[in-house]
């Protein structure tokens, strides 16, 4: 059973990079992180950033694209990844709009199974990451996010485990029902405020049970596990040298 490598969604450093995008990546590079999940691109054309990425070690491995990009423009963010390296296209987040009822539902499913052949004809994965909500919600009887991986059986699954553990399931379970639609599994850790209300912490000192979703990760075949923190109380390079420490010490990188 192969180790997922490790990598981080680019997302828990956005003010740094707003600042200083290729001066990040280097300290990511440094932090040992083998990959990176983009969610933009800093206004960097993609030659100038491959070369950065390729000088410091690191992998591309896929990107965050809004879903409006993804059915306006798709082949441009390919053409964009594409010459990055990386693999994976992610639709990160979806408004109401998108599964209102189950028609309206049935309709997104369709785009997102067509966006998915789209990629997978030109060597791409597409896929679904998930919030709490996919959890909550239920459309036609079923959770959203199995009524959205169910009409779309082609989309894989990047399953959010902090968010799966939120919305009231459990993210081990989900990555085993899913086996071998689970490349990226996003591993970030929570604690509940005195409002009930879940806040990203580092990993490690929150409450979800990280060792039994990167076991489950691992045996469900992922390729990747992704530290994210949405929201960080301290410096977020902090936050992420703290999450790729547990890491090291419990194994997993």
């Amino acid at each position: 059973m192969a180790r997922p490598a490790i990598g981080l969604q680019m997302y828990t450093l956005r003010d740094e990079t707003a600042k200083d995008f290729l001066g990040t990546l280097r300290k990511v590079a440094e932090l040992g992180y083998e990959g990176v999940e983009f969610a933009g691109y800093g206004g960097l054309d993609a030659g100038t950033l491959r070369a950065e990425l390729d000088a410091l070690g690191l992998k591309a491995l896929g990107a965050h694209v809004p879903i409006q990009r993804i059915f306006e423009a798709l082949d441009e963010e390919l053409d964009y990844l594409e010459t990055l390296g990386g693999k994976y296209v992610l639709v990160p987040w979806m408004g109401k709009e998108y599964y209102e009822n189950e028609t309206v539902l049935a309709g997104t499913c369709e785009r997102l199974e067509a966006a998915a052949r789209a990629c997978a004809e030109r060597g791409f994965v597409f896929g679904y990451h998930n919030h709490a909500f996919e959890l909550e919600i239920s459309v036609g009887g079923r959770r959203l996010l199995d009524a959205i991986l169910e009409g779309a059986p082609s989309v894989a699954a990047e399953i959010d485990a902090c968010w799966v553990y939120a919305g009231g399931a459990d993210p081990a379970e989900y990555i085993r029902k899913y086996r071998g639609r689970v490349p990226l599994v996003h591993l970030k850790d929570m604690v509940r405020g005195e409002d009930g209300r879940p806040d990203t912490v580092e990993l490690g000192r929150g409450e979800v049970d990280l060792k039994a979703i990167a076991a489950a990760a691992a045996d469900a075949g992922a390729e990747w596990l992704i530290v994210e923190q949405d929201r960080c109380a301290n410096p977020p390079l902090e936050s992420v040298a703290v999450s790729i420490g547990w890491l090291r010490d419990n194994g997993l990188r």
